[in-house]
């Protein structure tokens, strides 16, 4: 059902074509993609481009530590649309008014720098974004990773915290032009086949190879048009999981029919390539062949076709709890008991979020349960729709009321089941997900505590089809029902009512709010001429999350804290990496406090004057991983290791850009090693760079370093720092991006 061809493609007159009558080079120009990047484009050089975004979105994971880094760095208001959602943390009863606390801070700072305030439960992010944001050509940057509107022909990028604070202080995006990858679609998806199975499948088909990673996604062919736009929405916020840049789609009259509906009709134009456009790969799917797909755990790419999974459900579920096993020692695992009463059983349903509460997902759920029941055994169905203004039209039509009369539970527009802050399942339990990620513990358990959970991501039509059989999972096209399409009617006046439309409006006179947990960040000291790190934490597993990285759920309660956050950090996979980060600080401390460490001193003594190099010696964490920040696209991840004192990543390769932007903005080394060195190492062991500093001012990107062996010896190790701005080296020489622009505005 979908094929990848590895090898340069023309488009000619719609039709994948080997030759054209134009060159590779002038067929790049003739893709959409190219034609929005360079219209956003403020460098004057066609490759290394240097991007303003249209608008900006942030929920409040984020948005408090991104204003307070803007206002640190000299920001008077908010120079375009920036929508501040509250989704993630509505319903977390932890930190007692922390929560609320950011909310009210994110309304003041609507009012104080003219930014758009959403309140809690209004709308999930994206489809705030979708809804009222997106238009034909735009460009649209966002504090979270599923931050993809293509299918409604807008260009957006899921980043860090920091680089949405450059555009509100006025500064660029900057990146080298991204190859294109071309998906070009064919064929009608069968009755019982929903977004997501289409997604997972491209998901599993391009993820373990990196096929489209850091590229642009640009969706064409026959096949679209046999897509209502909440399909095409459904697929194109899971290519986030494929590791891609960014995405665009080809509009036709469905995509100017959303814009009608959402009374922006002024922000439709007609998107397409050129007759000859030219793409550096491709991707093909045959809609017709998709079939019911599910993710196990832990991640969307471990998929089967459901009637694999059944098919060969004792095996595929004792590898994933030998997985679960080897990962969380503390825990008794045990999956293969969900296999009884001929077939697998799950203990939980749940439809939510961007990817999963939209309105066609939610009316063919309930075509396929009206009249039946979810039974009233251990298996529970909850349905989140996207907005409010969703919710009210599934109210108006009758889908809300067949689903409660099934037994479904519908709850707010929240995105706390894709994060861990809501329908945490019980120990053991199976949860069966129309959300995004899959991650290990993202569901919320506590596995330092014993606790496990599986997640698997399936559509909501199967889930729908799971809970009419009592749990059973089962494949919707295995169900006999008839979808019934209903138009979508959207009341902007649920919006009119209850939202703070500010932009354009500063009133630098209002008052920022802050509550007690709402603190300024740390000092953080630029990089020093020699670099001396211990590793606090090794990680060997091929990769490693940003939610392992620092856990979601209820720790994101801390978000305005750095930090009582940094506590957190890496708690769930190396609980041990906190008190070692902190040690290390502690020594760090005592350095720059004049005192001379013994710790430090002998360290050094072993590759020079240790006496002599204590002065010029910054002392620090490190954290190895071989495929670091793989998922959401959170500062967190880096910026508490910075608070920890953490001055490097070494890896063999970052799993996406936005990770590594993280932690250049946080002024963390990006050392990546060539795929043939070994890094055996342990925590314990300390890596000195020499001359560091110089390195950097000087754009050296393969660097010498001394491994010291906590047991004695010395080793050689080349470290890598490629591809860095004029503008990168200065962040991590300034010792942040804060620090970046705070030398600037003095």
């Amino acid at each position: 059902m979908i094929t990848l061809h590895p090898n340069g493609v023309f488009l000619a007159n719609g039709v994948p074509s080997e030759t054209a009558p134009v060159s590779p080079e002038e067929g790049r120009r003739q893709t959409m993609a190219w034609n929005i990047l360079q219209s956003h484009n403020t460098s004057g050089d066609q490759k290394r481009l240097k991007i303003r975004f249209d608008a900006m979105v942030s929920h409040d994971i984020t948005y408090v530590g991104i204003i307070q880094q803007a206002r640190a760095s000299g920001m008077k208001e908010f120079p375009i649309p920036y929508a501040l959602t509250n989704c993630h943390n509505s319903l977390c009863a932890v930190g007692g008014t922390i929560n609320e606390d950011d909310h009210v801070f994110g309304l003041s700072a609507a009012k104080k720098y003219g930014g758009i305030y959403v309140p809690a439960n209004q709308s999930v992010i994206h489809s705030y974004a979708r809804e009222q944001m997106a238009g034909c050509g735009k460009m649209i940057l966002g504090s979270d990773s599923h931050t993809r509107y293509g299918a409604l022909g807008t260009m957006a990028v899921g980043e860090g915290g920091p680089e949405l604070c450059k555009q509100l202080l006025k500064n660029t995006w900057d990146i080298n032009y991204p190859e294109v990858v071309l998906v070009y679609l064919t064929g009608t998806p069968k009755r019982g086949v929903g977004p997501h199975d289409v997604a997972i499948a491209l998901v599993k088909a391009t993820f373990a190879s990196g096929f489209v990673n850091n590229r642009v996604l640009e969706f064409v062919g026959p096949g679209i048009a046999n897509l209502p736009i909440d399909f095409r929405n459904g697929i194109d916020v899971m290519t986030t999981e494929t590791t891609c840049l960014s995405s665009i789609w080809e509009t036709d009259a469905v995509t100017e029919g959303f814009y009608q509906v959402h009374q922006r009709p002024e922000a439709f134009k007609a998107l397409h390539p050129g007759d000859f456009a030219y793409y550096d790969r491709m991707v093909t799917i045959d809609l017709d062949k998709v079939e019911p797909m599910i993710a196990l755990p832990f991640h969307p790419s471990n998929a089967w076709t459901i009637r694999e999974f059944l098919e060969n459900a004792a095996d595929i579920l004792a590898k994933v709890e030998a997985d679960a096993q080897a990962r969380y020692p503390k825990a008794h695992v045990k999956l293969t008991d969900k296999i009884h009463d001929g077939g697998v059983w799950a203990d939980q349903g749940v439809i939510a979020g961007c990817a999963g509460g939209l309105f066609d997902n939610i009316t063919e759920a309930a075509d396929i349960l009206r009249g039946g029941s979810c039974g009233n055994g251990y298996f529970a169905l909850d349905v989140y729709p996207t907005s409010v203004p969703v919710s009210l039209e599934l109210t108006k039509n009758g889908a809300t009321t067949a689903l409660l009369e099934a037994g479904a539970v519908i709850k707010p527009s929240f995105c706390g089941p894709c994060f861990g802050a809501g329908d945490v399942p019980a120990n053991n339990g199976l949860s069966l997900r129309h959300t995004t990620r899959n991650f290990p513990n993202r569901e919320g358990s506590k596995p330092a505590e014993g606790q496990f959970a599986g997640v698997c991501l399936m559509d909501a039509r199967s889930i729908a089809a799971t809970a009419l059989n009592g749990g059973r999972i089962t494949p919707a096209t295995d169900i006999d029902y008839t979808p019934v399409h209903l138009d979508y009617h959207f009341d902007k006046g649920v919006y009119d009512r209850r939202l703070y439309y500010g932009f354009g409006k500063a009133d630098p006179d209002a008052e920022l709010i802050m509550g007690p947990n709402i603190t300024d960040w740390p000092k953080m000291e630029p990089l020093a001429e020699n670099l001396l790190v211990e590793l606090a934490a090794v990680l060997h597993d091929p990769v490693t999350t940003t939610d392992e990285l620092i856990p979601s759920g209820e720790t994101s309660s801390y978000r305005s804290n750095p930090l009582r956050l940094a506590e957190f950090t890496l708690s769930r996979r190396e609980p041990a990496y906190v008190g070692r980060a902190k040690a290390a600080a502690a020594q760090e401390a005592e350095r720059r406090g004049g005192k001379t460490p013994e710790k430090l001193k002998a360290l050094l003594d072993r590759v020079g004057d240790g006496e002599a190099l204590l002065g010029s010696t910054q002392f620090g964490s490190c954290v190895f991983a071989n495929k670091p920040g793989d998922g959401s696209a959170r500062e967190q991840a880096a910026s508490c290791q910075k608070v920890l004192g953490g001055f490097a990543n070494i890896c063999y390769e970052f799993a996406t850009k936005r990770y590594r932007s993280n932690c250049i903005n946080w002024g963390i080394l990006p050392f990546t090693l060539d795929k043939d060195t070994p890094f055996d190492y342990q925590p314990g062991d300390c890596v000195f760079v020499p001359g560091i500093r110089r390195a950097i001012e000087s754009g050296l990107e393969d660097i010498p370093a001394k491994v010291l062996l906590a047991g004695g010896g010395t080793e050689d190790i080349t470290l890598h720092v490629k591809g860095l701005t004029s503008d990168e080296q200065e962040i991590i020489l300034d010792g942040c991006l804060m620090n970046y622009y705070a030398k600037r505005v003095n």
